[in-house]
């Protein structure tokens, strides 16, 4: 009987891939292109899958990977589902339960398949880098056969390399760097023969961890190592940067800036400086560390020249922002807060509430006995597992509204 279900599994698993959107004509298309080549970019009805170990996990708590894509393209439908566990690697045999049939790695894609992804992130390697250089064949076995898998799904995949240990310099340490660095190569070389993106974020979390404290362990990174994460992959993805930059030259009556920027009036009588300016994009929010905001380079510099001597304040849409002298207003004052800072926090806790509803619901408590061969005691519960979707939705729309291109008015007035 245990062989039969057994049987029958493999076969619903095998049907559930062929009759995904994700087709083996499409496979052919995709493996055609080299997508390495081509700028990377989301479009409406997206569906981008974080697939991998802690790495990808973790973040289901900060949310930094998901806001950097969220907020690079505003005003697009784009879902975000988080499948990454703890300790897994490209066979998914972390996944495993007491509940056989499916084995893990049907798990891990029948997990995939009901994600629809059409991107998906995957950030395999640093479990398996425990083998060694003996590893390296079965490690690159499997990541071949998950790749054809997600060829046959449909989906583009952007590969991500293991992150460094940050652990005091000793032998063993270097020989453990030394062994995920081989394994980020063997990504690399599988991502060129699969014509697929390739990101090495190895080499900028060890250079972040130079600046502040990123991880708690040395292993796992912690709020602020998520924030440099993100940083990385944007800059990996050939994305443009967050910094931006108005210069306005009273004097002159020009504008030098980055954003679009129009200027509207300037009242000599009151000293008073009105201008509007259009952000591409929402700043990502800097991190906490035990209350206290950790120093990080995303301010937005305000440039203004001209003005007469004395103190001036800023405000945008009528939030006071910051106050400066004639002089450092010439020089250039940086910004870390405002409304475009708030609302960026405001979408990156719906993202991490999402997350969190989205987590519980595709990996349950006891989920033996609410899904699994347990579900004749409290398969009752699945009902309301099913209904937190409607939740998930609904955030999912607060997110877009939030995300959205808007413009900002600035107005800075003397003191008096």
């Amino acid at each position: 009987m245990r062989k039969l279900l057994f049987i029958l599994s493999c076969l619903s698993s095998l049907l559930l891939i062929a009759s995904s959107p994700g087709t083996l004509a499409q496979s052919s298309a995709n493996s055609g292109t080299d997508s390495s080549k081509t700028p990377f970019t989301l479009t409406d009805g997206d569906r981008v899958v974080f697939l991998g170990n802690s790495l990808m996990e973790d973040d289901i708590q900060f949310g930094y990977l998901e806001l950097a894509l969220t907020t690079g393209w505003p005003g697009r439908n784009v879902t975000y589902r988080n499948i990454g566990w703890s300790g897994d690697n490209v066979f998914g045999e972390a996944r495993s339960y007491v509940t056989a049939p499916p084995t893990p790695y049907q798990r891990l894609i029948q997990q995939l398949t009901d994600a629809k992804p059409t991107v998906v992130f995957l950030a395999y390697g640093g479990v398996e880098a425990q083998e060694g250089e003996s590893g390296l064949p079965r490690f690159k076995q499997g990541l071949n056969q998950l790749l054809d898998t997600l060829d046959r799904l449909g989906a583009k995949t952007v590969l991500v390399s293991p992150i460094p240990v940050l652990l005091p310099s000793s032998d063993l340490v270097s020989q453990r760097n030394a062994a995920l660095i081989s394994y980020g190569a063997a990504l690399a070389q599988t991502a060129a023969e699969h014509k697929k993106r390739y990101v090495d974020v190895f080499k900028p979390i060890q250079e972040a961890s130079k600046q502040a404290v990123i991880t708690d362990d040395g292993v796992h990174l912690n709020e602020t190592g998520y924030y440099y994460l993100a940083t990385a992959l944007e800059n990996g993805l050939g994305l443009p940067s967050r910094t931006s930059s108005i210069g306005i030259d009273l004097s002159k009556s020009t504008i030098e800036s980055v954003v679009p920027t129009r200027l509207l009036t300037v009242d000599k009588g009151t000293s008073t400086v009105t201008f509007v300016a259009n952000e591409p994009c929402l700043p990502l929010p800097a991190p906490t560390q035990d209350g206290k905001i950790i120093p990080v380079d995303n301010g937005r510099t305000v440039t203004i020249k001209g003005l007469k001597k004395g103190f001036y304040t800023l405000r945008i849409d009528d939030d006071e922002v910051a106050t400066a002298s004639a002089r450092q207003w010439a020089e250039g004052i940086v910004l870390r807060q405002g409304p475009s800072f708030t609302r960026s926090a405001a979408i990156r806790q719906l993202i991490q509430r999402k997350n969190e509803l989205h987590f519980f619901q595709y990996r349950p408590l006891n989920q033996t006995y609410i899904i699994g061969f347990r579900s004749y005691e409290q398969g009752r519960h699945k009902k309301g597992l099913e209904e937190q979707s409607y939740i998930i939705t609904w955030l999912e729309g607060q997110i877009a509204a939030a995300n959205q291109v808007k413009a900002a008015t600035f107005q800075l007035t003397q003191l008096k």
